[in-house]
């Protein structure tokens, strides 16, 4: 006999969205931080520089929350963004236009607080 899975109810979670300039990656997760729904832009059928679309972050973000929704009763989420690529704001509206409960939006793109060493004097 097969093991039946049980299933689980998370009411409050973290929506993690990485925008590259190549791809839109989702990850919902609990509020430990174990990650339940993931969604990316290749996963919804859009290739190449298609992939980069404010669209495809759309589609991917609508997915993602609504399968959270539906699947696993999620009500209120704190949103974690990282990245500067296109599909930025396109997924923060597509999360807006959901009846999610939104408690914070935290920017956490890395900033280079010195950069890298700069390349030695060229002489001539």
């Amino acid at each position: 006999m097969a093991k039946q899975k049980t299933q689980k109810t998370v009411e409050k979670g973290r929506i993690y969205i990485t925008a590259t300039f190549n791809n839109t990656l989702v990850t919902i997760a609990d509020e430990k931080g174990n990650p339940f729904v993931v969604g990316s832009t290749g996963m919804h059928g859009f290739t190449g520089t298609r992939k980069s679309t404010p669209h495809a972050a759309t589609v991917t973000t609508e997915t993602a929350v609504n399968k959270a929704i539906n699947q696993y009763n999620l009500r209120f989420a704190d949103i974690f963004i990282k990245g500067i690529g296109p599909g930025r704001e396109a997924s923060l509206r597509a999360i807006k236009a959901t009846n999610l409960e939104i408690n914070r939006i935290i920017d956490i793109t890395p900033v280079p607080h010195n950069g890298v060493r700069p390349p030695k004097i060229r002489r001539v």
